[in-house]
């Protein structure tokens, strides 16, 4: 009896246990949150709307709380479908510099007021088309698919 009462005891908190693992979160642009941003883009592939408009867009993010200091990405929407990636792309439609503060905000709290007046006051540098980067909040889609797709990603980010 008393062997049964261990056996019990110690398999009952497995037994209501998720399945899924939960994916550690990552300092936003590491290269850790970008492997685990391809994954999440990956299993949503093609299912997402495309995007209507091509942007090709280089970043140079400053300040950066890992690594040497600055990091090197792109955005492109060339092909229908949002790659964010490290490094840089040729033949960019602009390239935009700001720091890792900045850039955190954008990108996740997607706030085009706020993104205007980091804009206006110098802590985001454009150089080429303007008008892309302008027209990023517009040009992505809308759905609960790419919402959800969003709070995954949101979800492997940490706060550094």
């Amino acid at each position: 009896m008393q062997h049964a009462l261990w056996h019990s005891a110690h398999e009952m908190p497995f037994v209501n246990s998720p399945t899924k693992v939960l994916s550690m979160q990552h300092p936003f642009l590491s290269e850790e949150w970008i492997t685990e941003a391809r994954i999440i883009r990956a299993k949503y592939e093609g299912q997402v709307p495309k995007i209507p408009i091509s942007i090709r867009m280089n970043q140079v993010i400053t300040k950066v709380p890992f690594g040497n200091g600055d990091i090197n990405s792109h955005i492109d929407t060339s092909s229908g479908v949002l790659v964010m990636d490290l490094g840089h792309i040729s033949e960019p439609d602009l390239t935009v510099t700001t720091d890792y503060e900045t850039a955190h905000k954008v990108f996740f709290d997607q706030d085009p007021q706020a993104s205007m007046q980091a804009f206006m006051s110098g802590r985001i540098k454009v150089e080429g088309d303007v008008t892309k980067m302008l027209m990023m909040p517009s040009v992505m889609p809308v759905s609960d698919l790419a919402e959800q797709v969003a709070a995954e990603i949101l979800g492997i980010t940490s706060r550094q």
